[in-house]
Formats: structure tokens, C-alpha cells, sequence
């Protein structure tokens, strides 16, 4: 029998939240790492919910456990605070090196807290102010703004798709109401954001050295090859071998400004696209990588911003593209652009996100979308991995990079995507077979492994 372990951590950032009941609060502050909590009668899993999503912990619960807490105390260290909301159960509270801690609560041993415990999930979060719409071919689109005061501030006229600004969020939402009952509108959404894609990790003794790749030159109008359109943050150099697997560096969002410097997330994506790839396809390989910035100097993006990188991709020659980067928000304009892409044989990947819950992310969701979930083993999912039966693949979760001759790993469900996108890439060009062929080989070489 394991007793009650609190492994102290210190977090830096301050939250601040409700319990489930109306008449109970939990209240954990980040910045201190203390407690306040007001509950009568608070059921185990509710509980342990807001102590996820409040603390930020992963946190997993022996099956059939149950408890129910009536407490009250102001400003308890975590640990302690622990020891009161869990009464008589065991708890560990272990932290992870570069990832989330973990609170294991069970009745017997440790290894039995086996359960993960879904925090509640978060709304979707857009620009208040704004909106995205597409419109029928010969509507007005000026005319249709002025009508509703709205200012263009985007607007690809190829598409039919165009971002609209609005004095503020009581205005576009109004305006939203009558867009959607507008004859000359395909489509209206919020423009919704994306979660910032996740930091490389310094690491000592790296176990595998840097991609080692050469180019093979092929004719440009080979049907064989396989062009990557990598949808992220700014492509810094690979270095002088893997440079040349870079078609271009393309941007929607603007200049990258102090975003350009260090290790970017989509040069590490790059990185492990080409690492797969060289799995896939051995030494030498055709695939390039075409990489359009959606993010620029901006800490997230935006599903405007990932619709025009997309168009940009296919149009600079993307027969492939690679989405590691997701939101909770599904917008139908997104989607349109996604699925123009898969009508014209361009298949899609998307990250399935890092919470872990079973409900959908976006874009990965989206129909006709191949979404990776990431293992941790082989054969069990890493334990922050979203998973559901919306998941098609599910790869390695972690990738070693470089930078400089330091060696960094990232972890997520988005190298989990770039090594899916590669390995497809890789295939393409090794045994010039259809994508739909690829995919089905995927699907079973990486079937999702059941929680």
C-alpha cells in the first residue's frame, strides 16, 4: 500500500475557478501554488476534473473509485490541500521532465490509477470582432459590409473569402445572425484561434544523431513526387544537406520579427517530416518541403490565417499537406478550403491535440482529414494524447531535432502528425502508388491503440 506522497512544484501562472455545484468553490492559485476551497458533498470525479484544469496536471484515478468531500480552509499549500479534498485515498503527485505532472489518486496500489480524468473542456476561442465569410460567385462583397458596418480587412477574391472587422463583439455577432440567412453567403463563422504550438526541449545525449538525407533529383512534372505543404511557424535553415529539401518559405501572417530566431516549431516539424521521410525511403529521397508561415510574429494563429496558408500551399505545388496545429474551434470556412484540397486528390493531416480528451479538435476532425493521435510505446498512447473514434493514426509522439549541434526533442501529437506526413511523403516517392493506397497501409501499420 502506497501512503499520500505531495511532491512540491511550483507553477507560474495564476488561475482561477468554480466547482461544479453552484453553492461549492475551488480556487487554485497558480503563482503560489495554495488553495482556498469551499465544498459540501463534492463527488470524486467532478473534483478531480477542476484540479485538472486548474492546476494543469494530468491526472489519472483507480476505475471504481469513489469519494465525496466536504471541506472548507483558505490559502493551504497543494499538498496539504491534497491531503483535505481526498481524504482517506492515496494520492501521488509526480512530476515529468518537460511535460505536465501527473496526480495518480487510487485505492489499493498506484499502478492500478490507470483512468484518465477529462477536465472540463474549454469553449472555442475566436476574435471577437471578426468574422469570416464566403460568398456566392457574383455577390457584392463591399456592398454586403457596408451593410452590416463591417471593415475588410482580408480577402482572397479568388476563394470567395473574406475577413471582416466590427466595432465590437456585440456587432459581429449581430451581424453573424443575418449572414447565415443571407442568400448571397456560402458560409459565415468566427475566426477562431489555434493553441500555441508546443516548445523544443534542450536535451543531453540525444539518441539518434541529425536526419541524414540527400536530395534525388527528379523531372519537376513527375507524378511521383511528393511535395509537403507544412502549415506552422516560421522554416529556419536544416542545415546545408537538408536545405535543399525546401522549396520555398512562404508567409500569410506577415514577418515572423523575434519569432524568426532559435528553434522554431515548424523548423523542428520539418526536421522530423525529413526524419520520416528518410525512414520511409531510405537514403535518398525526391519529397520537398513547401513551408508557408501562419503565424509570423504572433505567439498563435487564427483559422483565416491557415486557410489562406493551405491555398498557398496547394498553389506553390503541395500534393500533400501536413497540419501540426489544432483548436477547438471547427469553422466552416476552414473547412471549405480543406475540402477543396481533398476533392483535388491532396490528402490532409492534422494533429489530434494534447489534452487528453475524446472529444473532436480542429482541423483534425474536420471529414475526409487523416487525424494522429501520438504513442508514447508502442502500442500505448502517450498519456496526454486526444483519442477517439474521430483519430485515424496514431505515431510516435516524440522527435529529436537540431539546432546549432544542440540536440532538442519535442513532444505532442504534432510530431506525431509531421512523422505521419513524412512517412506518406517518403512511400510516395519509393513506390509511386495513390494516396489512397498509402493510407490504407497506414491505417493498419498505424492503427490507434484502444485506452
Amino acid at each position: 500500500m502506497f501512503k499520500k506522497i505531495a511532491i512540491c512544484l511550483f507553477l507560474a501562472a495564476g488561475c482561477l475557478g468554480a466547482g461544479a455545484a453552484a453553492t461549492n468553490s475551488l480556487t487554485w492559485h497558480r503563482n503560489t501554488d495554495h488553495v482556498d476551497a469551499d465544498l459540501r458533498g463534492e463527488p470524486l470525479l467532478p473534483l478531480l476534473e477542476q484540479i485538472a484544469k486548474q492546476a494543469g496536471w494530468h491526472v489519472f484515478i483507480e476505475p471504481a473509485t469513489t469519494h465525496s468531500t466536504s471541506v472548507k480552509f483558505k490559502d493551504l499549500p497543494s499538498g496539504d490541500a491534497l491531503k483535505r479534498l481526498l481524504g482517506d485515498l492515496n494520492f501521488a503527485l509526480v512530476p515529468q521532465t518537460n511535460a505536465v505532472p501527473r496526480l495518480y489518486v487510487f485505492r489499493t496500489v498506484l499502478k492500478n490509477a490507470t483512468q484518465p480524468v477529462l477536465a472540463p473542456k474549454a469553449p472555442a476561442r475566436y476574435v471577437t470582432n471578426e468574422l469570416l465569410v464566403k460568398i456566392k460567385p457574383g455577390a457584392d462583397i463591399d456592398a454586403l459590409a457596408r451593410s452590416l458596418g463591417a471593415n475588410i480587412t482580408g480577402r482572397n477574391d479568388k476563394l470567395g473569402l473574406y475577413r471582416l472587422l466590427f466595432d465590437n463583439a456585440e456587432a459581429a455577432d449581430a451581424a453573424l445572425a443575418k449572414l447565415k440567412n443571407n442568400s448571397d453567403v456560402e458560409a459565415a463563422d468566427y475566426n477562431y484561434y489555434f493553441d500555441p504550438p508546443t516548445a523544443p526541449q534542450r536535451i543531453e545525449n540525444a539518441p539518434v544523431g541529425p536526419v541524414s538525407l540527400t536530395l534525388d533529383p527528379v523531372a519537376t512534372d513527375d507524378a511521383c513526387n511528393a511535395v509537403v505543404g507544412l502549415i506552422d511557424t516560421r522554416v529556419r535553415s536544416l542545415g546545408s544537406q537538408l536545405d535543399s529539401f525546401l522549396l520555398k518559405n512562404l508567409s500569410v501572417a506577415g514577418d515572423a520579427g523575434t519569432n524568426a530566431s532559435g528553434l522554431t516549431h515548424g523548423t523542428a516539424m520539418a526536421q522530423t517530416i525529413l526524419r520520416a521521410v528518410a525512414q520511409a525511403a531510405g537514403g535518398s529521397s525526391s519529397v520537398r518541403v513547401v513551408a508557408v508561415d501562419v503565424y509570423g510574429a504572433d505567439a498563435t494563429t487564427t483559422s483565416w490565417n491557415v486557410a489562406l496558408g493551405i491555398k498557398a500551399a496547394v498553389d506553390n505545388g503541395a500534393t500533400v499537406i501536413n497540419l501540426s496545429l489544432g483548436g477547438s474551434g471547427d469553422s466552416t470556412i476552414l473547412d471549405n478550403v480543406i475540402q477543396q484540397a481533398i476533392a483535388a486528390g491532396i490528402p490532409v493531416y492534422a494533429a489530434a491535440g494534447n489534452q487528453p480528451v475524446t472529444t473532436p479538435t480542429y482541423p483534425a476532425a474536420a471529414p475526409g482529414v487523416i487525424s494522429v493521435t501520438a504513442l508514447q510505446t508502442a502500442g500505448q498512447l502517450a498519456p496526454y494524447a486526444n483519442h477517439g473514434s474521430w483519430v485515424d493514426l496514431a505515431l510516435p509522439g516524440a522527435s529529436v531535432v537540431y539546432s546549432g549541434g544542440q540536440a532538442y526533442v519535442i513532444q505532442g501529437t504534432s510530431p506525431a502528425t509531421a512523422y505521419a506526413t513524412g512517412m506518406a511523403a517518403g512511400t510516395k516517392g519509393v513506390n509511386c502508388v495513390p494516396w489512397t493506397q498509402i493510407q490504407s497501409a497506414m491505417q493498419q501499420k498505424f492503427a490507434v491503440p484502444t485506452k
